[in-house]
């Protein structure tokens, strides 16, 4: 089993952090990164940081590959799906979405505007940078109809950066893969709600 973290209240002082400590792939540079995910028995609140000093944040717009600028993601499903969604952003809350089984299996989401069903936020830290947005429960529900704020979520969080100048690979839970893949479901710890 891996990593299990405590989804906490949205309302809930000194929530828990997540540190994604596990370094993969490429050799430390030194960056690392970590967050908070919450709830409010409506939304999911995901707040995730970099200590990062050279950012690279090149796409602004979806359909955009993201993952090759500085990126902080979260893969996640409710214990007992097949499918998952994964939620990439960079430091211009360029935000890309998708759903399904595997890497291969996927179809990506382009809500009409995201901005604003996510509530994204971006910003520029004195040692790197912080994204914050919110996922409601009526986009949740679109991909599992029965979605409660209860239970266990099977997720990973992920730090990484393909094009930046120093390529890099950050996981919450380990991933056991040879090759960079951070699409291992299999591989995935478990959030409970608090």
């Amino acid at each position: 089993m891996g990593n299990r973290y405590v989804i906490a209240r949205a309302d809930q002082e000194n929530a828990p952090e997540l540190e994604l400590n596990h370094i993969l792939w490429e050799p430390d540079c030194g960056i690392r990164a970590g967050g908070r995910i919450r709830h409010d028995g409506e939304n999911l609140y995901v707040t995730l940081w970099a200590e990062e000093e050279q950012i690279r944040a090149e796409y602004t717009t979806p359909p955009s590959p993201v993952h090759e600028d500085s990126c902080l993601e979260f893969f996640f499903m409710p214990e007992g799906k097949e499918d998952y969604l994964n939620l990439e952003i960079n430091p211009n809350g360029c935000l890309h979405v998708g759903f399904g089984p595997d890497r291969h299996s996927r179809k990506q989401i382009l809500p009409e505007d995201p901005k604003t069903l996510f509530r994204i936020r971006t910003e520029r830290t004195g040692k790197g940078w912080q994204a914050e947005y919110r996922i409601p429960g009526t986009f949740l529900r679109e991909y599992y109809p029965d979605f409660r704020f209860s239970g266990i979520l099977k997720a990973n969080v992920y730090k990484c950066g393909d094009k930046t100048v120093h390529p890099h690979y950050l996981a919450w839970n380990p991933v056991a893969s040879a090759v960079p893949d951070y699409h291992r479901p299999e591989c995935f710890g478990e959030m409970v709600f608090g």
